[in-house]
């Protein structure tokens, strides 16, 4: 049985549903693959027996308000951890979440399309099967970390997808970004194997995936939140279960509409600063220090005055994420013109090959715009 390495967390509950309310919830037996209901909050280990993140950067406390949360202060046994965890998608994202879960003890087993993608991680101790169905059957939860809805849909319900090696006792937890409908379609299959599903979206880049510093918006099965979350630990600071599947996919794409249309309108800010005669680098020490301060700017508003955008969020999927976005509030008839406006601004940088980039690489599509207009 694999020993997993807990940290302290913030978990929080928004239900949705009357029978969330009256019924109780499941227990999982530890006698099946998965282990028992999970703690709300683990008691803090000492140093020399926790988990170590891929980056030792250390990181200050956090804290959430929600309509409902729930904290106990209970560590889950390490028995009752599933014994084995599955890792489909070891791109920028998924490769330091399954190392975390290594490194903190778990027995783990990882699929990607680019099979040296795999490499590293089984120098650390990863098992590899060659396509998503064998790492399904052979484990008892699988993660899945995808970069858009087809390659979700795919790696999940394709001809050796995942869902071939679903079964009863099993937990499928697709933390990709995707839309509700797509989600529901995953979730529809595994289920009808007799597995259950979650839908965990992340919000947070590469840096917080290294640190362990993720937030997870699950939906789906509560019973299979209850079974991952000393895992959903490891890998993150806070998860937050919403309720019906789809609701995970929807405040995705909300938070990241708000953060790609931020990003768009402070690389509006930097351009007006540096075209009225203003150095950039004190509007981001002043920006910095007011109401408006948000770390996003901070972090990457010294290097975009310098045109540098080390890729930790692509700006191809900010790009697709403002895309489900505006597809979301047009299925509820809700106006987004800021929204959509960003949305051109990325399309822009993308035809540029800024794809591959950073999204705060969005601030070149506006640079283009200002070049074409002073040659008029």
């Amino acid at each position: 049985m694999a020993m997993c390495f807990l940290k302290p967390h913030y978990t929080h509950h928004l239900p949705s549903s009357t029978s969330i309310l009256n019924s109780p919830f499941p227990k999982v037996s530890p006698t099946k693959s998965l282990f028992a209901n999970g703690s709300s909050f683990s008691t803090r280990i000492p140093n020399h027996f926790r988990a170590r993140p891929i980056s030792s950067t250390p990181t200050k406390p956090f804290s959430f308000k929600a309509f409902s949360s729930q904290i106990s202060a209970s560590a889950p046994k390490p028995d009752e951890m599933p014994a084995r965890v599955g890792f489909l998608g070891l791109g920028i994202m998924g490769s330091p979440m399954a190392q975390n879960l290594i490194k903190a003890g778990c027995n783990v087993t990882v699929w990607n399309r680019t099979e040296s993608k795999c490499s590293p991680l089984i120098s650390l101790g990863a098992k590899y099967k060659s396509s998503p169905k064998e790492v399904a059957a052979s484990c008892d939860v699988t993660f899945a970390m995808l970069a858009d809805p087809q390659s979700a849909l795919d790696v999940a319900c394709g001809e050796h997808g995942a869902a071939k090696g679903m079964s009863p006792g099993k937990g499928y937890v697709d933390v990709s970004t995707v839309d509700g409908a797509t989600s529901k379609l995953i979730g529809t299959r595994i289920k009808a194997t007799g597995a259950l599903f979650l839908e965990a979206p992340v919000s947070g880049s590469k840096k917080p995936a290294e640190d362990g510093q993720l937030i997870f918006l699950t939906a789906g099965d509560r019973s299979l939140f209850e079974t991952v979350a000393p895992l959903l630990d490891i890998m993150g600071k806070s998860r937050f279960f919403l309720g019906d599947v789809g609701n995970g996919a929807a405040m995705k794409l909300v938070v990241n509409m708000i953060m790609g249309s931020m990003m768009a309108s402070f690389s509006e800010g930097l351009l007006l600063s540096e075209r009225v005669g203003l150095d950039p680098k004190v509007l981001v020490e002043v920006v910095s220090q007011g109401a408006i301060s948000a770390p996003m700017f901070s972090m990457k508003g010294p290097s975009m005055v310098q045109s540098l955008y080390p890729t930790a969020f692509p700006l191809k999927h900010q790009q697709k994420d403002l895309r489900l976005a505006l597809g979301l509030a047009e299925s509820v008839s809700q106006p987004t013109p800021i929204a959509a406006a960003a949305n051109e601004l990325y399309k822009v940088a993308k035809s540029r090959g800024l794809s591959e980039e950073d999204f705060s690489a969005v601030i070149e599509a506006l640079k283009v715009k200002l070049q074409s207009q002073s040659k008029e």
